[in-house]
């Protein structure tokens, strides 16, 4: 009988060991999961009827009463396993209910075509996140904010100037990707390259559509020659290296369809962005090759609860997952100082 007994508990240690190591070997993300918060993963719809897939961070010490909110998408081309749901993590850990989502067509959020982009629902992705916080029991409705990494960031800010329940929006390292797409790095296109490409992008359309089928843009090489530019060796750096490939995300593993830019190229979605009266912050790094995006964007902002942090020495990638240079603690104040 004792050998018997013996026999169970041994069999119960391994189970805990075991169990502790298959929970550990669940954790899908690509930072190390905190032990402040709770995660589970949601679904909702947005305005098209496309449902989305995030996680929802709740601070375990969250008490009873309502708490602000923080929805959290991008980089353009990631998923909430990457850069967003460490932001969402980490504000969480300071107090706030966040929820890290995919956008439409990417990761484990549904809609056809996937890897597809869409300037319009998109932008309708971060109000379906707020429609979404906005029913939890947990959410303080009225302390809602938004947080846009890269890609993203321009979307933030598109959101913020049709959806005035935003109350605070942060974008990091933001794009502005109906300008990139329109003219390219530093405005470099002229407009008789535009409308090559336009040629070029509904000729393919054509194609698509008789091979019934979507053509992929090239994506970041697999490997480097040397020779790429730094901001495309930065990317690799982050996307390529177990510092943040996840299989779900496009950069990681393949490329958008090719025929994304078409709509991005006629629609700026920056156009109201200075009727924004609810705060902003942006972030951006000195040493980022898309560092004009944030400060021509901020340039456009009214008003004095609008403000633009410049972090030193930071890239563009730097932003996305370095937490000795993402400003977390002043993202923390900013939003908790223009929610009196």
């Amino acid at each position: 009988m004792k050998s018997v007994c013996l026999i169970v508990v041994a069999f119960c240690l391994v189970g805990l060991v075991l169990g502790k190591f298959y929970l550990s070997q669940s954790w899908d993300k690509t930072f190390a999961k905190s032990d402040k918060v709770d995660v589970k993963k949601v679904r909702f719809k947005n305005r098209y009827g496309i449902t989305l897939v995030g996680d929802l961070y709740l601070p375990k010490n969250k008490g009873k009463e309502p708490l602000p909110a923080i929805a959290v998408s991008g980089p353009f081309g990631a998923v909430k396993e990457q850069s967003s749901g460490l932001y969402a993590q980490t504000m969480a850990e300071k107090g706030f209910i966040t929820l890290a989502f995919d956008p439409s067509f990417t990761g484990d959020s549904e809609g056809q075509p996937r890897h597809v982009a869409s300037p319009d629902i998109n932008t309708e992705d971060f109000s379906a996140a707020v429609d979404f916080l906005s029913s939890l029991e947990d959410v303080n409705p009225e302390q809602i904010s938004v947080i846009g990494i890269c890609g993203f960031g321009g979307f933030a800010l598109n959101a913020a100037a049709m959806d005035p329940r935003i109350k605070v929006t942060v974008t990091s390292t933001m794009y502005d990707m109906s300008r990139v797409n329109a003219n390219g790095y530093f405005d470099a296109t002229t407009p008789e390259q535009r409308y090559k490409l336009r040629q070029d992008l509904n000729a393919q359309r054509t194609l698509d559509f008789k091979n019934k089928s979507y053509a992929v843009a090239p994506g970041l090489p697999d490997k480097l020659t040397g020779d790429e530019p730094q901001f495309v060796q930065d990317y690799f750096g982050y996307y390529k290296t177990p510092r943040g490939y996840h299989k779900n995300s496009i950069n990681s593993t393949s490329g958008w369809n090719m025929t994304s830019s078409l709509s991005f190229m006629n629609m700026p979605i920056l156009t109201y962005s200075d009727e924004i009266q609810n705060a902003v912050l942006m972030i951006h790094g000195e040493k980022a090759h898309s560092r004009y995006f944030s400060e021509d964007a901020f340039k456009k902002l009214k008003g004095k609860n609008k403000e633009l942090l410049i972090i030193p020495n930071a890239n563009h990638v730097d932003l996305y997952d370095q937490k000795d240079k993402i400003p977390f603690d002043k993202i923390e104040r900013f939003i908790k100082e223009n929610f009196k």
